[in-house]
């Protein structure tokens, strides 16, 4: 009962960190991009994969935490995954507005319910279903105004949903199968993420943007955004691989439309974006969808460790139970052997 205090700080912990560094990010992306004129985003998050893992490498080298040996084959096709799902979301988010970019985000949640219900077996119950509706209605009513279509980035979108679903889902699964915590995985993967995106993202780059990277002419402001977006990027991949680790990937991605009100709020401020009461009204339901999916998942939780409990208190409790009532010939019985006892 002491640990569970403190599995609860570890998941709140976990969700204000993804939520803080994930904010930062895409606001320190979509200024480098839109603002200054950086379009090259398969790159950047190249740097961002090869930055986090000289991070981890150098805290594993400091014992920070204990490196676990992962089936090669298993890491290799995950971090590539992983690595391909980070490109076409930070694609999509460059070539599309933040509300296209968030309505992208949006169908991951029942896609992801979909295959983790056909493939995994797992039952979602109708409250839950009912507030995951309620927050998607919510958060396409709040950025369905900043909408802006165009040809490359849907198609980047509607891949980046299938990467992120899979990824996302493995993330968790792996986690728990092969018994590896979020850092160990994620310092696994990360050469793989990052080696499939250096080697493809200028060539990715210059056939969408018409423009070379190494040829971009490199002002001491975007130098300063890139090395900015770098080191917020090591949280953001700590925080998604324990985040989802921790909890399951729908309630990540719940978590991430908390993270799409509030780029919308900064994107109002700070980039004065167009805000109108549309937005406001979006915001509020998404919120109310939020807290209700938050209250539904809690009380099943708690329900659940309820009826674990009691089972494996009768389990405990009912040889003695039993012997309460026998008599002294009942009790000679139970201790000849007996072909069908498991004992």
């Amino acid at each position: 009962m002491g640990e569970t205090p403190r599995l609860q700080l570890g998941v709140i912990g976990a969700l204000a960190l993804s939520v803080t560094s994930s904010v930062a990010i895409v606001i320190c992306n979509k200024a480098l991009m839109s603002n200054l004129g950086f379009p090259f985003a398969t790159t950047l998050t190249s740097w961002h994969l090869m930055v986090t893992f000289c991070t981890l490498h150098v805290a594993q080298r400091f014992n920070v935490f204990e490196t676990k040996v992962v089936d090669t084959k298993t890491v290799m096709l995950f971090g590539i995954l992983n690595g391909v799902s980070i490109g076409l979301l930070n694609l999509s988010l460059g070539f599309n507005s933040i509300g296209f970019y968030q309505m992208t985000k949006l169908a991951i949640i029942p896609f992801t319910v979909l295959l983790e219900t056909l493939f995994l077996k797992k039952q979602f119950s109708q409250n839950i279903k009912f507030s995951l509706s309620l927050l998607l209605l919510g958060v396409g009513i709040a950025s369905i105004t900043d909408l802006q279509l165009n040809l490359v980035g849907s198609i980047i979108s509607l891949l980046a949903i299938a990467t992120t679903c899979v990824g996302q889902i493995l993330t968790n699964t792996i986690q728990k199968r092969l018994n590896v915590s979020s850092t160990q995985l994620l310092y696994q993967s990360a050469p793989f993420q990052a080696g499939i995106l250096f080697v493809s993202g200028p060539l990715v780059d210059q056939c969408l943007t018409k423009q070379n990277v190494f040829a971009y002419k490199y002002s001491p402001f975007v130098l300063a955004f890139i090395i900015l977006s770098c080191v917020i990027s090591v949280s953001v991949n700590f925080s998604t691989f324990l985040v989802i680790g921790k909890t399951s990937p729908v309630t990540y991605q719940v978590l991430g439309h908390l993270k799409t009100c509030l780029v919308l709020g900064f994107g109002y401020t700070l980039l004065h974006d167009p805000f109108t009461n549309r937005n406001i009204i979006g915001i509020f339901v998404a919120m109310f969808g939020m807290g209700l999916y938050s209250y539904f998942c809690t009380h099943e939780n708690k329900k659940k460790q309820i009826n674990d409990l009691s089972i494996s208190q009768i389990k405990e409790t009912t040889p003695f139970l039993g012997n309460k009532n026998m008599g002294h010939q009942d009790m000679e019985e139970v201790k000849k052997p007996n072909k069908d006892s498991l004992v």
